[in-house]
């Protein structure tokens, strides 16, 4: 069953593509509608944060632990709140001070081309597509070294990044044709892109916003591309988990080697249909991903948070397996999506059950306690404590 939901949730990734590139790229869509009020945070010179004698850090921190059990015998519930793209600088501020009002931690899968500059656009290669191509866009010049300065700074609150690879090439031309060797190359240019795209923005030496060889995850735009070749590239990398299928509301396992983190099959309210928990499949079921007038949006917003509420009620009922919630940084039907996280994560996140985590937090309380139901196996961890140095 997991199998034929995956099979579909490409598939119309397939089809929509076009219009899913406009919420992955640099520039936000046209006629998108409205934002969280939320402007990015003013930085007097963001290239301070990113001295070149400074090490760049981890891209995967964990420095919380959480129990075992709770005191009702259940283990914690679990939910991971993740973004493609990561590349509007005010939705950045928007979704960092969300998580710091409920102490919650978030993963970011960045497009390695929102941190190189467009004049720099063909020493991208990418397989069967002409140098410099990317179906969204590259960096502009002016956000580069901001963008790279706040994902610093996200990481030392806490987040992690993962990447959502570079050109964004979806549907029967795209990534769906690449081997393990074109995915090595796609990987090493985020490597690229990481570590120089900021100095060549500023005319002068910068440090990388994290080490991208620290990288421990990714979501495949589109959630396309061949399964066992990339996970071949992943596992070399010493990566833990893909993000890129679609599953059910259970507890996540192990497969090639690596944790299968997926978007799950959920009922959208009131209608008797499935969806998957990715805001983008909630445009698509609610408005087949085309914009609604601004009079339906506390409809609209209303049912995706109900869907969201039972999505939770749904996971308590079966022994609190995982919520993994995939967003992109977008203004969809204005802002439905994004104001519909917002009001489940600010009510939800505190609950006394609820703990709001990255995907590496809960790899690491996974390896530390095992998977619920499942018999006990010794595993060697991969993600040590890093704690705050004093």
């Amino acid at each position: 069953m997991v199998r034929q939901i995956s099979k579909r949730a490409v598939l119309t990734g397939v089809v929509m593509s076009a219009v899913l590139v406009a919420g992955c790229s640099d520039v936000a869509p046209p006629n998108a509608g409205g934002s969280p009020s939320v402007k990015p945070s003013p930085t007097a010179d963001p290239s301070a944060t990113l001295t070149p004698a400074q090490k760049p850090p981890q891209a995967a921190p964990v420095r919380r632990t959480f129990p075992a059990r709770l005191k009702n015998g259940k283990p914690p519930l679990f939910i991971v709140v993740s973004f493609d793209g990561a590349g509007d600088l005010a939705l950045w501020t928007h979704w960092r001070t969300v998580a710091k009002q409920v102490d919650a931690r978030m993963t970011f899968f960045l497009s390695g081309t929102f941190v190189y500059p467009e004049a720099h656009r063909k020493d991208y290669k990418p397989p069967y597509k002409k140098p410099g191509a990317s179906d969204v866009g590259f960096g502009d010049p002016a956000k580069v070294v901001p963008r790279a300065a706040v994902l610093r700074q996200a990481i030392a609150e806490g987040h992690e990044i993962g990447t959502h690879a570079n050109g964004h090439f979806c549907g029967p031309t795209g990534i769906a044709r690449w081997n393990a060797q074109m995915w090595d190359y796609e990987l090493r240019a985020f490597d690229l892109m990481v570590n120089n795209g900021a100095s060549l923005a500023a005319g002068k030496k910068l440090a990388a916003p994290f080490d991208p060889k620290s990288v421990k995850g990714m979501r495949t735009p589109c959630l396309e591309g061949n399964r066992a070749a990339y996970r071949q590239v992943m596992r070399k990398r010493g990566m833990l988990y893909d993000a890129s299928d679609a599953g059910l509301i259970a507890w996540p396992k192990r497969e090639q080697g690596l944790w299968d983190f997926p978007l799950q099959s959920i009922d959208l309210a009131g209608t008797g249909r499935t969806t998957l928990t990715m805001d983008y499949n909630l445009w698509f079921a609610q408005t087949k991903a085309k914009p609604a007038p601004l009079a339906h949006a506390p409809r609209l917003k209303g049912q995706v948070l109900a869907t969201y509420r039972n999505a939770l009620a749904r996971s308590r009922g079966v022994g609190n397996p995982p919520l993994f919630l995939g967003n992109h940084f977008n203004r969809w039907n204005n802002s439905v999506y994004a104001e519909a996280l917002t009001t489940f994560v600010k009510e939800t996140c505190k609950q006394p059950d609820v703990r709001c985590v990255s995907n590496i937090e809960l790899i690491h309380w996974l390896e530390k306690n095992g998977v619920p139901g499942q018999p006990a196996k010794p595993v060697k961890p991969t993600t040590p404590v890093n704690r705050p140095r004093r």
